[in-house]
């Protein structure tokens, strides 16, 4: 049975969208069937993986018109990686599920039926705590945090935590915090350092050791409809999100790494 797990945080442009493409992408080549769900209206999983979203049959009419999830889903160019694609028509979708009587768990359903078929669901959330983020969170088993590591970084973050500890409550009580991912990270500026040292000592355990670095190259990788590991398999973009990917599945027992292995090093500098 795959692992469910949402990447959430209602601030946009922390690298959500990003880390669910890439971290997929590595888990993919490291022979694991990893599935999308792009739970965004605005698609730009979708289309970061080449798909247009105006053309395929998507997540909203999973949720509204009931339709079988195994029927929508859509096979990448990148190995063991499927997508369940989204499009604008989503956000009309909390309006029409506001008055079904499980409408926090119609997505939940949705990935009942095709969990068993996956080592890994990644949900892309949208930057909002909507119907559909509620959704995809009640529907996981985890929730990831990227977190970017500028100025306003833990801005909302704790009625992120707040949202989650309802929803443990109240929809779905073993839910988990995977972690908390710093994205986006500069050595260059002291700023960063300092958001670095800020949330580890907040959050302490929670925090990855793997930090995503600001690379051009991830967002040339999306631009070719691809992920960074099959753009550029040299890049610290693919570095990055192959530790990541290893992290994971260290955490969750998937993979047996001495600790001298747990990382892959540069090859150049920063």
């Amino acid at each position: 049975m795959g692992k469910v797990i949402a990447i959430a945080n209602q601030k946009g442009g922390v690298g959500k969208t990003t880390t669910t493409i890439n971290l997929a992408g590595c888990l993919g080549v490291l022979e694991y069937k990893t599935l999308i769900i792009d739970a965004d209206p605005q698609a730009n999983a979708t289309s970061g993986l080449g798909l247009d979203p105006n053309t395929t049959r998507n997540i909203y009419d999973c949720l509204v018109n009931d339709q079988d999830p195994k029927e929508l889903i859509i096979e990448t160019s990148s190995p063991n990686l499927f997508i369940l694609p989204s499009n604008i028509d989503l956000v009309g979708a909390e309006l029409e599920m506001i008055n079904l009587p499980n409408r926090e768990k119609m997505l939940r359903l949705a990935i009942e039926k095709i969990k068993d078929d996956f080592d890994f669901i990644l949900i892309d959330c949208s930057p909002s705590l909507g119907l559909i983020t509620v959704n995809a969170i009640t529907a996981a088993d985890s929730v990831m945090i990227p977190v970017q590591c500028e100025f306003f970084a833990l801005e909302g973050l704790s009625k992120l935590l707040n949202t989650i500890k309802i929803i443990q409550g109240r929809l779905n009580q073993d839910l988990e915090i995977e972690g908390i991912l710093l994205t986006m990270y500069d050595t260059r500026l002291r700023l960063a350092n300092q958001v670095v040292d800020e949330v580890k000592t907040h959050f302490q355990e929670l925090v990855f050791d793997t930090i995503i670095h600001r690379n051009t190259t991830l967002s040339e990788a999306s631009s070719y409809g691809t992920t960074i590991i099959m753009h550029d398999a040299a890049s610290k973009g693919t570095t990055n999100y192959l530790n990541f990917a290893r992290e994971i599945l260290q955490k969750n027992n998937l993979t047996r790494i001495g600790n001298d292995d747990k990382k892959i090093e540069f090859d150049h500098e920063l």
